[in-house]
């Protein structure tokens, strides 16, 4: 079947002949900064990091925050040897490092930059909404010093500067207006919109996003950091590049604080199906099963993309669909009869399971998984067995009752 004709299987509602092209999105991973902020997450290894390190490189990402060297001396130390790691692999990526708007913070990123012998910029953070800055006791005033301030040092030590408002999603637009002008008259080369809390919503995020790029103008990069409070991080990240912001944030399995951040599974899945980036993401499993080990944190089955189920059915409705499309040596088909995002994109396969819900094409497809026939009585038994149990069956117990079964031959 040729592509066009396998297009016109699938209607398409998310796209427009009438849309614009597709333009090109930065991804800055913050696993290694945001991510450990979890209170749940086991800090990993150097040589850990430096794994996931190399695993982000060749899943295409942009920038990664290497973390916050004013932490202490253990944080600085292990940004240097993430920052030399980029420098002595030749690893494709851009990097930084989270400060406050504070000289102190910034001067170990000067540090670390000299002594690896690569740009590393500066992600320097600001609260700007009016609850943050009365918890504070902070004024205006202050606050647009303590920017010029920070920038002028960073900039004086050849350190790039991304702006960073803090909660910037519930901050006034006169208060972003005054920050964001002073940062790039001082200069700023991004600035980076944050959605600390949680708090907006798709029509929310396009609505700032719109207002920042009409006060900054097409030459200065806007970033967009969202939090998963709400449970809408994804579909804000999406919300805000359809609106004018060009580099995306996100975690792998969108670990971070509090419920944490956009995933960077779901957010690089979505952008590739979207058509805004064209990757190889067959490593997004190992990337997010390294992120799990080294941070000692379950992956649900659900999990869509990476979970065990994502890609994993016992029903037998769906079991025919795909049986019969690949009994048409169609696998094109049987990738997406029944899944939005075909396994394939990422390195995984449809899979099937003997369930209480499934039926013959259940049987037959993991018999032919398992390269044996079977007579139809030992098929009928298997699904009796099956329709009296209330969980999918192990490949032992299936085997057990194929004793006897003949192989079956393969062309």
């Amino acid at each position: 079947m040729s592509d066009t004709a396998r297009n016109e299987l699938i209607y398409d509602w998310n796209t427009s002949l009438s849309e614009p092209p597709i333009r090109a999105v930065g991804i800055v991973d913050e696993t290694l900064r945001d991510g450990l902020q979890s209170p749940s997450v086991t800090h990993p290894t150097v040589a850990d990091k430096l794994e996931l390190l190399s695993l982000m490189a060749r899943l295409g990402v942009t920038d990664v925050n290497l973390g916050i060297p004013g932490a202490g001396s253990r944080f600085a130390e292990e940004c240097l040897i993430l920052a030399r790691e980029i420098v002595d692999q030749h690893l494709p990526l851009a990097c930084h490092c989270a400060a406050r708007t504070l000289p102190g913070d910034i001067a170990p990123i000067s540090e670390i930059s000299q002594q690896a012998g690569i740009r590393v910029g500066v992600g320097m953070f600001i609260g700007s909404s009016p609850i943050r800055r009365y918890a504070e006791g902070w004024d205006l005033a202050l606050m647009l010093r303590r920017t010029r301030e920070a920038i002028d040092f960073a900039v004086k030590h050849d350190v790039p500067v991304m702006f960073v408002t803090e909660d910037t999603t519930r901050a006034d637009q006169e208060t972003l207006r005054q920050l964001y002008i002073t940062a790039i008259e001082h200069g700023a080369e991004r600035i980076c919109l944050s959605d600390t809390a949680g708090h907006a919503t798709p029509k929310g995020t396009a609505r700032l996003v719109r207002f920042i790029r009409e006060l900054v103008g097409p030459e200065t990069g806007i970033d967009w950091h969202g939090h998963n409070d709400r449970g809408l991080a994804l579909v804000n990240a999406i919300a805000a590049l359809d609106a004018g912001a060009d580099r995306l944030h996100a975690t792998a399995l969108g670990i971070g604080e509090r419920t944490g951040n956009t995933s960077m599974e779901l957010l690089l899945t979505n952008l590739q199906l979207m058509r805004y980036i064209q990757r190889d993401l067959t490593l997004l499993p190992l990337y997010c099963r390294k992120a799990a080990r080294m941070c000692s944190i379950p992956v649900p089955a659900n999990l869509p993309v990476v979970g065990q189920d994502a890609f994993r059915t016992a029903s037998g409705v769906h079991a025919a669909a795909i049986y019969k499309s690949e009994q048409k040596g169609d696998t094109w088909v049987a990738d997406r009869v029944y899944s939005a995002i075909p396994a394939a994109l990422i390195g995984r396969y449809q899979k099937i399971e003997i369930g209480p819900m499934s039926g013959v094409s259940n049987v037959r497809y993991q018999l032919a998984e398992y390269g044996l026939e079977a007579s139809d009585e030992a098929i009928r038994h298997i699904l009796e067995v099956a329709k009296q149990s209330d969980r999918v069956l192990t490949e032992v117990e299936i085997l057990r009752m194929l004793v006897g079964a003949k192989p079956r031959h393969r062309d």
